[in-house]
């Protein structure tokens, strides 16, 4: 080995740990624009819920009888079973969105570590003292290994992703649905 080995490990990991320290930094910031787009969404689902309630209310305590109010009870159940599916499209979208970041974002920060973590490998299995090839072998066996279970864990993550978001979409079909029957039964 040369001389330069200490100062390369060094090196290396002062770059690696300002780089995880940048994705860091980078994910927290993508987790607070999330955490914004969900609080307005849910400060401005609450403004227009307490503005249509206070409306509904008013329109059901002016029915002149109970016929009236329970026809304008059934003409409020559709209206309000859109909002609601929209307000949960619109959270799947957040949640979506911000998930996708994360991932690209640590997919990139991992691809860039382990590109580096073979470069070195390689440089310092360059001046490795004769008979150590089993040892490198190794070595670059773990660092495969470890790639092969992230990809697997990666790709496994993206199944459940869409597979919920299919989930989501059919329980919107059928929510939607059941209020358009429960609608028309009571016109």
């Amino acid at each position: 080995m040369t001389t330069n080995t200490p100062e390369q490990f060094i090196a290396t990991t002062k770059a690696n740990l300002e780089a995880q320290f940048a994705s860091l930094t980078s994910l927290n910031k993508k987790a607070f624009e999330g955490l914004e787009q969900l609080f307005a969404l849910n400060v401005n689902a609450a403004k227009a819920s307490f503005e249509e309630g206070t409306a509904a209310a008013k329109q059901l305590l002016s029915a002149k009888d109970p016929q009236e109010f329970f026809t304008l009870s059934a003409a409020q159940a559709q209206p309000n079973a859109e909002k609601a599916l929209a307000y949960g499209r619109h959270l799947a979208s957040i949640t979506t969105a911000t998930q996708q970041e994360f991932t690209k974002a640590v997919e990139a920060h991992i691809a860039e570590t382990n590109t580096k973590v073979i470069s070195l490998i390689d440089e310092v299995t360059k001046n490795a003292p004769a008979g150590s090839e089993q040892a490198v072998t190794a070595l670059k066996s773990v660092v495969g290994n470890i790639n092969a279970g992230y990809e697997q864990l990666s790709k496994t993550t993206k199944q459940a992703v869409q597979t919920l978001e299919e989930n989501l979409n059919k329980a919107t079909q059928q929510f939607t649905q059941a209020a358009e029957k429960a609608t028309a039964k009571k016109k």
